[in-house]
């Protein structure tokens, strides 16, 4: 078996020479997938300059019989016809720009994209601990003070603080390791992966995570250990430190970061969601649910027409109609030109029966759908508007266009136009489509169906099995079909999710602490506040007020790197949302509630102490 990530995946694997139909494709067949082993002495552009000769010493003749031209006029009018070869270590992150390859792709601007959020959040920690650290300075003061005057020198103390500092990481990676063992087959079933935790054993990744380890130890435990060394011992033994928010300018600076970062994630996490949602339920000009697709027809042999009979004899079914295509995607392209014009335009094209729009309910917006009623119908064609704005047709109604599809060009007739429907990948616009009438029994059989999936599935099941009861029974739904196209983009969003709330949360925690450590330093002016008369809600939103104002600051320094975020994102996409105003205001909003209810138990219990207590405090 080969493994699962592994691009090429196969249930049996067939010698070439025993399939001699195979090489009856010609130079122009694109069917097929091409694997070279490189020289490792000659570069990948010496190979596709070769490739360029190969192109027009056997490519040329071929093209030039059927375009009735020279290659040289091909490409001197804009026409493009090339191979070419990239290193297979690229095949699955770097091309995703390429149809038609063996396995769906994934993106290495995906890779990008959780790299970022994994440093945002482990920022978002870092920043914690050195808040915390330095705003706890006053409880590790006398310890500083006492071994200046016992001649400690200020390097050996920081070298201690980073070493605490370091041993709190490296206790974090330990306990990292085991969470992700148990948290594995979780992320697997969300991202859609195979990945192993043996993987973590890499030389290459043990080597990563040692580095990571110490610098993320280093780095949030330098400010604490320069902070805490830089006390005078005279004005530390004397009482004279002060500690908390008010010398914390750099720490209200590192609150505004953190929140910065998680408000950039919860706006890109909601607009995320609104594109998933508007992606499933666009309207693609189709109506894609309570269809079945049979595939393999062929197998039926000579009783493919008795079973569309007898499936439409069904009471679950509605309609029913032979394709070659395979929805979502058109595989097929074809040059078309103009009759008396030497432009060409490569378009989509597939073949289907008179059934077809019945089936799809894609809609007409001029002419007719082909009918048994007409004889000519089988030289007819039906074309989507984005075709007609290709060919700069103004009155396509029968029209004349050629097809080289073939040996010798063919004479084709316009009788209707479909308004343009998304046929594939909704990250593309929709390209022109010519739809042919077919002249043989097609391999595909669409079936529109009324009631349960589950009763649809059975009946037509039962009436494969009478005919061919050896063959394989396969099927799919078109709805489904369409959901796979954006199933990485779902993935991708739950993800994201989980990962903006786990730094919400970390983000949070941060704040929890510093709330705690800021009533504790004012507990004696709550005490003189609550004598003089202050309410317990006055009290809770002094302590609060400083926070909110550090949230909002956030709130605003976020707007424009999400904004960026986002918009490169949907960019990505032919069809997708616009950027909502209320996504960032429930973003701003929802940070703003988070963090009072983070700061409002400590403001409340703060309020809440017996004045009492809080003037003997110290």
């Amino acid at each position: 078996n080969p493994p699962t990530n592994s691009h090429l995946q196969f249930d049996a694997l067939l010698s070439w020479s025993s399939w001699p139909d195979l090489n009856e494709g010609g130079w122009t067949s694109n069917s097929y997938h091409t694997y070279v082993k490189k020289n490792r002495l000659t570069s990948v552009e010496e190979v596709n300059s070769k490739l360029e000769d190969l192109v027009e010493k056997y490519v040329g003749p071929t093209l030039e019989s059927g375009l009735g031209f020279s290659f040289d006029k091909f490409r001197e009018q804009g026409g493009i016809y090339s191979h070419y070869i990239y290193p297979m270590t690229e095949t699955h992150l770097y091309t995703s720009h390429l149809q038609h390859d063996i396995l769906p792709k994934s993106d290495i601007a995906n890779v990008y994209i959780f790299l970022a959020v994994g440093i945002f959040i482990l920022l978002i920690a870092s920043i914690n601990f050195m808040n915390l650290s330095t705003a706890r300075s006053a409880n590790r003061a006398k310890e500083v003070g006492l071994r200046k005057t016992l001649g400690s020198f200020r390097s050996t103390m920081v070298a201690q603080f980073l070493i605490e500092s370091c041993v709190y990481a490296i206790t974090a990676a330990l306990v990292s390791v085991g969470l992700v063992y148990f948290l594995l087959p979780a992320f697997n079933e969300i991202s859609g992966k195979e990945l192993y935790f043996t993987a973590l054993f890499q030389p290459s990744i043990i080597s990563a995570v040692i580095l990571l380890t110490l610098f993320v130890g280093l780095m949030s435990g330098s400010y604490p250990a320069i902070y805490l060394t830089s006390f005078k011992a005279v004005e530390v033994l004397k009482g004279k430190l002060r500690a908390g928010m008010k010398s914390g300018g750099l720490r209200s600076t590192l609150v505004v970061l953190q929140f910065s970062l998680s408000i950039v994630l919860i706006i890109c996490t909601i607009l995320g969601f609104q594109q998933i949602n508007y992606l499933q339920n666009r309207n693609l000009g189709i109506d894609k649910k309570n269809v079945l697709i049979i595939r393999n027809t062929s197998r039926l042999s000579t009783h493919s027409d008795g079973f569309r009979t007898a499936v439409k004899e069904q009471s679950t079914t509605k309609t029913a109609s032979f394709t070659n295509n395979v929805f979502p995607g058109v595989n097929n392209t074809t040059v078309f030109r103009s009759v008396g014009n030497n432009a060409d335009h490569i378009m989509g094209t597939y073949y289907a029966d008179y059934e077809h729009q019945d089936v799809m309910k894609f809609e007409l917006k001029e002419g007719r759908y082909f009918s048994r009623d007409f004889a000519t119908d089988s030289t007819a064609i039906i074309i989507n508007e984005a075709a007609v704005k290709e060919m700069g047709l103004k009155s396509p109604l029968n029209e004349e266009i050629l097809s080289f599809n073939g040996p010798a060009p063919t004479t084709l007739k316009i009788i209707g136009v479909a308004k343009d429907f998304n046929f594939e990948s909704l990250k593309e616009k929709v390209r022109p489509l010519v739809i042919q009438l077919s002249r043989q029994r097609d391999n595909n059989l669409l079936i529109r169906y009324d009631g349960s999936a589950k009763d649809a599935v059975a009946s037509v099941e039962g009436l494969w099995k009478k005919l061919a009861p050896s063959e394989p029974f396969e099927y799919a739904f078109l709805d489904e079909n369409y959901d796979a196209l954006f199933r990485s983009e779902q993935r991708l969003s739950k993800l994201f999710t989980v990962f903006t709330i786990l730094a919400i949360a970390i983000a949070c925690m941060g704040l929890f602490g510093l709330a705690s450590f800021t009533a504790e330093q004012r507990t004696k002016e709550i005490g003189i506040r609550k004598v003089m008369g202050a309410s317990h809600i006055s009290v809770a939103s002094l302590l609060s007020r400083e926070f909110t104002k550090l949230v909002v600051i956030s709130f605003l320094i976020a707007i424009a790197p999400a904004y960026y975020l986002v918009n490169y994102w949907l960019n990505q996409f032919a069809y997708h949302v616009s950027i909502s105003v209320l996504a960032f205001v429930a973003a701003g909003l929802g940070a703003l509630l988070l963090a009072w209810l983070t700061v409002g138990y400590q403001s409340l219990k703060a309020a809440s102490a017996k004045p009492v207590n809080s003037l003997r405090y110290e």
